[in-house]
């Protein structure tokens, strides 16, 4: 599946209070990023002194696929690419359930649901592993979180929808989505992808 479409998510060195709140959320920095790339179909964790490479990736323009990326994860990357991430198509699998059912739910909560399992941590462990020095665990981390989102993306194209745990009540609730696994430039025309320049 030779697609122009790249899952990703990344990992911070910082937390909220260490960087003056929410506000500045981009000052959170990144120490791994982890991606799903469609073109050679596998998983790759870039560390902070290798995203020149990834950005060097992301001049081909694919499809940004994440979990609340578009609030989180892409501005917190722009710090580190010299051109407008916002010109690159996204969707963002938090966004599009919120836009079914009214709120937010966590990934936690759509992998558990959907796919019967769960997160193998959480972002403050993240930032524990980092400063631990224990890259190896931190980039198996961040692999499995992308790893879900993967699987949710694929679910949601090919079911049209995913599931959540509600917050009160038992059981799962359905969440109806509405994306296909394409690139939303021509995609007859995959092999052919504009640059940024």
């Amino acid at each position: 599946m030779n697609k122009n479409i790249i899952v990703y998510d990344i990992e911070t060195k910082y937390t909220f209070d260490e960087v003056g709140g929410r506000e500045n959320f981009d000052r959170l920095g990144i120490s791994v990023l982890g991606a799903y790339d469609y073109r050679n179909q596998s998983y790759v964790v870039y560390e902070e002194s290798e995203l020149r490479e990834f950005e060097l990736r992301l001049m081909d323009r694919p499809l940004l696929v994440g979990f609340n990326s578009r609030r989180f994860d892409t501005p917190i990357l722009q710090r580190y690419i010299p051109f407008d991430l916002g010109k690159l198509p996204q969707l963002d699998i938090m966004e599009e359930v919120v836009r079914a059912i009214g709120h937010r739910v966590s990934l936690e909560s759509i992998a558990q649901a959907t796919l019967g399992r769960g997160k193998s941590g959480t972002g403050l462990e993240a930032i524990h592993l980092y400063r631990q020095g224990k890259m190896d665990e931190l980039k198996r981390y961040c692999t499995d979180d992308v790893r879900l989102t993967h699987e949710l993306y694929e679910y949601g194209a090919n079911h049209g929808e995913l599931f959540y745990v509600p917050k009160f009540g038992a059981g799962r609730a359905r969440a109806p989505v509405h994306w296909k696994i394409v690139h939303p430039d021509d995609p007859a025309k995959s092999d052919s992808q504009q640059s940024l320049f």
